[in-house]
């Protein structure tokens, strides 16, 4: 995976780092956590292996990643499950599990404190010291290959299943989602004209931060049958107000901000006020790891943005 801006993501990373360790673990709000999950998607991991063995041990599994998470459930076998990691906030029942941490800024002492027989991992979890002192620490631990389209999201299934050592279960649940990411996708096709859509991470200091290739939001937008505007530039980064001018977007993409009003006002900003989003007001808004998970509920996701790009509405999730 490619590294989009990376300089200049340290910094938020580090700031997020210091933030983890000032707060509780359940009083992390899901502000923090869409933020993070999405500033984690500019960031590709490494391939993982694609030999993988059943654990000989899954009674006490730790998942680091919202997607895997949801896997374990979506399989029917939430039991084993001992922690999870901050992204991991769906089903609502994966809260009440211990939390290990954001996927990116893990402990090793945090992962072991829970004493795991296995680990499910998202490729891109990191810091890359811990993953090294969790691979050598005698726990089993398999990395879940990401991706941003619906080849990733059947390929997370079926290696999650193997790993569990459910391969027949997990070959039905990717049928399942398989026919309906088809079916979304296809409803959404029949539906798209073009929009042409820009997905702003941020606005820090009024700056835009907007996603290009390579990205989560990239993935869905063509999904649902829209045009990401920045698929000129890889990742997420900063954008002048002139390019995002020039890009003339018909919709503002977000994430949805629970507690934080005041979203509407973006499209005031100078950056927007006169392309035809700015103009029509056309705002979106849906919650992060449902947006961004690609995971089995990319479908409904789909649906929902396709459905919200042709009817010009705003969506929660």
């Amino acid at each position: 995976m490619h590294y989009g801006n990376r300089d200049g993501i340290q910094g938020d990373w580090r700031t997020m780092r210091e933030a983890f360790s000032s707060v509780t673990r359940r009083g992390l709000g899901r502000l923090v956590v869409s933020a993070l999950i999405a500033l984690g998607a500019a960031f590709t991991p490494a391939v993982a292996d694609e030999a993988i063995q059943p654990f000989s041990d899954a009674s006490k599994l730790v998942t680091i990643g919202g997607a895997i998470t949801e896997i374990v459930y979506s399989l029917g076998e939430e039991e084993r499950l001992v922690a999870r990691d901050t992204t991991s906030t769906y089903p609502p029942e994966a809260e009440e599990l211990p939390d290990i941490g954001y996927m990116r800024a893990l402990s090793p002492e945090g992962v072991l404190s829970v004493e795991p027989s296995a680990i499910l991992a998202m490729e891109g979890s990191g810091p890359v010291e811990t993953m090294d002192v969790l691979e050598t620490s005698g726990v089993p631990l398999v990395k879940v290959p990401e991706g941003y389209d619906r080849e990733a999201i059947l390929r997370k299934i079926r290696v999650v299943g193997t790993a569990l050592g459910v391969e027949e279960k997990a070959e039905m649940l990717a049928r399942r989602v398989e026919a309906d990411l088809d079916a979304a996708e296809a409803e959404a096709q029949k539906q798209a004209d073009g929009k042409r859509v820009l997905f702003v991470l941020s606005m820090r200091g009024g700056r835009v931060m907007a996603a290009g290739r390579n990205t989560a939001a990239d993935g869905i937008i063509r999904m649902a049958g829209g045009v990401n505007v920045m698929d000129t530039m890889s990742g997420f980064k900063q954008v002048t107000d002139e390019a995002v001018i020039s890009a003339a977007p018909e919709v503002v993409l977000m994430m949805e901000r629970e507690g934080h009003g005041g979203w509407p006002d973006v499209l005031k900003h100078p950056a927007f006020a006169s392309t035809p989003a700015g103009k029509k007001g056309t705002l979106i808004r849906m919650d992060g790891s449902y947006l961004l998970g690609f995971g089995p509920r990319t479908a409904g996701a789909v649906r929902d943005l396709a459905s919200a790009l042709n009817g010009s509405e705003t969506v929660t999730e």
